[in-house]
């Protein structure tokens, strides 16, 4: 139960570090601070869908609802995948790219953990 709600907690911080984002995006298209303002509308709309879809990730892995931690497990995929690119692209930052894995990590293994322990328990009602 612990970890369901550990994991459902750091889905949350993601969620909500998304919704800034996309704060942080909306107000640099008001400043004009964008090359192309349909392109910024376009990626904070998507940035604003995934920042729903975590937090629903979020509140269904707390509910101890499957579809909640495997959409849980591709965000943290898709985020380790964006260190990465942090790791290894053009202008290469290894703390930016460990700060931005860490929490992914951390969620993934609690959110595999839960997984493992829903297992457990739907074979244990099973027998009874």
């Amino acid at each position: 139960m612990m970890v369901r709600l550990i994991a459902a907690a750091i889905l949350a911080f993601e969620a909500l570090g998304l919704a800034v984002l996309v704060v942080w995006q909306v107000v640099a298209m008001m400043a004009g601070d964008t090359a192309s303002l349909a392109s910024a509308i376009a990626l904070a709309a998507l940035t604003l869908v995934g920042a729903v879809a975590v937090a629903a990730f979020s509140v269904a892995t707390a509910r101890g609802q499957s579809w909640g931690r495997s959409g849980g497990i591709v965000a943290q995929a898709l985020i380790l995948a964006v260190a990465l690119g942090e790791l290894t692209g053009e202008n290469a930052n290894p703390a930016t790219a460990a700060l931005i894995a860490a929490p992914a990590l951390v969620c993934g293994v609690m959110l595999i953990l839960t997984v493992r322990s829903a297992g457990r328990q739907a074979r244990a009602g099973e027998q009874t």
